[in-house]
């Protein structure tokens, strides 16, 4: 199980001073150096938190992997092309949203993805789909090319009530299944923390988890050094 952690909030917290401090580039370097295997960051339409400064200074310092999470709209895609990272992850974005609030709708979209993802692939950058884990999505997704999925882990992150929780866990670890039985590579994302990661990660077919909110969180009380290192001992045991 391979761990990627999100660093938006690092820059949330910069941007509410207007400063440079915290550095989300040092951050990152951090969490390499603590065990991450990746470093995800969204660059949103109103880079509400991390920039286009901050994307190309992680391409220069990122020594593991760098997952863009994106929409797949004009201006960020030419951020994309410019700075290539190894991953992007394009995920639905409304503008008032707090945090991304579900799957894309890959069918619905399918057409558009297709070409996105064609013209990714032909600058040699990886493509995964943030989706639910709904059969007919994780099929639209390998159909038009995707290299992997990324399942949204929210509903079972949120859910009021442990019946509700190991429903959709088992939607979770069937999606998984189906995804890796036609190919595509897994991942599992949004609303993990230190509670409920376990049995998420203790699903054979998921390969990596991106995780950021609970981890940054963490850290401001035991060090971000130390919050890498306990969630890596949480989806390795």
């Amino acid at each position: 199980m391979r761990l990627a952690i999100n660093i938006d909030h690092i820059a949330t917290l910069r941007n509410a001073r207007g400063g440079k401090e915290p550095d989300p580039i040092e951050a990152a370097k951090i969490c390499e150096e603590a065990g991450a295997e990746g470093i995800v960051c969204h660059l949103r339409e109103d880079r509400r938190h991390i920039k286009d400064e901050d994307v190309r200074a992680l391409r220069r310092i990122v020594t593991t992997k760098l997952d863009l999470e994106m929409a797949a709209v004009d201006d960020v895609i030419r951020v994309a092309l410019e700075v290539l990272p190894e991953l992007a992850t394009f995920v639905p974005e409304r503008r008032q949203e707090l945090t991304t609030e579900g799957g894309l709708d890959v069918r619905a979209d399918r057409r558009h993805l297709e070409d996105v993802i064609r013209t990714f692939h032909e600058n040699k950058i990886e493509v995964s789909l943030f989706v639910d884990p709904i059969r007919e999505q994780i099929e639209t997704s390998k159909e038009i090319g995707a290299d992997m999925i990324e399942i949204h882990t929210g509903e079972y992150a949120n859910a009021r009530s442990e019946r509700e929780q190991n429903e959709q866990f088992v939607r979770i670890q069937d999606a998984a299944k189906l995804a890796k039985s036609i190919g595509l590579g897994v991942n599992g994302g949004h609303g993990l923390n230190y509670a409920n990661v376990s049995p998420i990660a203790a699903i054979r077919e998921i390969d990596e988890l991106s995780i950021g909110h609970a981890i940054i969180s963490h850290s401001m009380f035991v060090g971000l050094e130390t919050g890498v290192k306990e969630m890596l001992a949480l989806i390795r045991t």
